[in-house]
C-alpha cells in the first residue's frame, strides 16, 4: 500500500510505499504512478542518486522524486501557485 502524506512545513508531499521501486525500476514506476487523467507527464531526468519526473497538473508544474540512498519519494511543487494546488494534487492520486 502507499500512503501520501502532505507535509505542510516543507512543502512537499511526501510517498510512502510498502515496497520502494529500485534505483533502475523508478522512470517505469513514476509513470504509473503519475498515470491520471489530471496529469500530464513532461520529462524525465536520470542522475546517479537522484531521479526525476517533472510533470503538469491543473497549468501548474511539479517533480516527481526519488533518491536511491534514502529511498526516498516526494514530489515538490514547482512555484507559488504549484505549492496552492498541493492538497489538490495529493487527494487526486490518493484515490
Amino acid at each position: 500500500m502507499t500512503t501520501l502524506t502532505l507535509d505542510n512545513p516543507h512543502e512537499v508531499i511526501i510517498i510512502n510505499c510498502e515496497v520502494t521501486p529500485q534505483d533502475d525500476e523508478f522512470e517505469l514506476w513514476g509513470k504509473i504512478f503519475l498515470h491520471h487523467n489530471a496529469i500530464q507527464l513532461i520529462e524525465f531526468s536520470a542522475g546517479a542518486d537522484r531521479h526525476q519526473w517533472r510533470f503538469s497538473c491543473e497549468n501548474c508544474n511539479f517533480n516527481l522524486n526519488f533518491e536511491h540512498y534514502s529511498e526516498s519519494i516526494w514530489i515538490a511543487p514547482d512555484g507559488v501557485d504549484a505549492l496552492e494546488l498541493l492538497p489538490f494534487l495529493r487527494q487526486q492520486l490518493s484515490r
